[in-house]
């Protein structure tokens, strides 16, 4: 068995006095697409963002690639620098072009020569179809599209590890399937992946694990198929019959 990428023991996190994980156990191998679904308040947002630091933990570890999240800032940098994360909001620079707003971070992080960053950011965002809006700015590009430029803008940094948070819940109906589809792509490339949302066509098209959480635990984890057809826990049934 390899190595899992990501590893998560006893983990618990608590906001004051509210405890919004509790015990969280995961370990994610390398390449593997892992969708995490519950209803709104169950700490999915809170789990993947305390993967990258974005949140504190308080209880437990969490190691990624080798390296643990803890007090050490090296080490937060160094897993910063290998975990791409994709919000609900796009969080692009609308005084930037789209292109700038993708070379922004190879160049001031990785000290990437301007020319080598901005052949890379074109590379990624020829793979979510917007290369052609590569000199506009954020503002002329419809949400969808904005949402694309923001998978681009991660991917620039070359991560080993690809966080969404319900990238698509910001956006018109119409333009859900084109981000989809640019995930779908990413996914089937081997890129490891953690995504919340509610998308379950997504989540049966690629994940190859789906996870349940509610009231900040994890109440199932199982493989995809296994996890539609035939969910073990009255809750997650419960669940399903309201989002299917």
């Amino acid at each position: 068995m390899s190595q899992p990428i990501i590893k998560i023991d006893n983990m618990n996190k608590w906001f004051g006095d509210f405890q919004v994980l509790k015990d969280i156990n995961l370990e994610v191998e390398k390449n593997k697409k892992i969708v995490v679904c519950g209803p709104s308040g169950s700490g999915k947002s809170t789990l993947i963002r305390c993967i990258n630091r974005l949140e504190e933990h308080q209880k437990g570890t969490i190691v990624v690639d080798g390296n643990e999240l803890s007090e050490n800032t090296k080490n937060i940098e160094a897993i910063r620098a290998e975990v791409g994360m994709v919000f609900q909001q796009f969080n692009l620079f609308p005084h930037l072009s789209i292109l700038d707003n993708c070379t922004l971070a190879p160049i001031w992080v990785k000290k990437m020569p301007k020319k080598k960053a901005e052949e890379l950011a074109l590379d990624q965002l020829k793979k979510v179809q917007i290369d052609d809006q590569a000199h506009k700015f954020p503002g002329q590009l419809s949400g969808g599209q904005q949402q694309r430029c923001a998978i681009a803008r991660a991917l620039c940094m070359e991560p080993k590890i690809m966080l969404f948070d319900e990238p698509t819940s910001a956006l018109d109906p119409e333009m859900i399937k084109e981000v989809l589809d640019a995930m779908v792509t990413l996914a089937k490339a081997g890129m490891t992946m953690i995504v919340v949302t509610h998308e379950m066509g997504f989540a049966k098209e690629v994940a190859d694990e789906v996870i349940f959480m509610d009231e900040g635990m994890i109440v199932e984890r199982a493989e995809t198929k296994e996890f539609f057809a035939n969910p073990k826990s009255d809750r997650t049934k419960l669940f399903l019959s309201q989002i299917l």
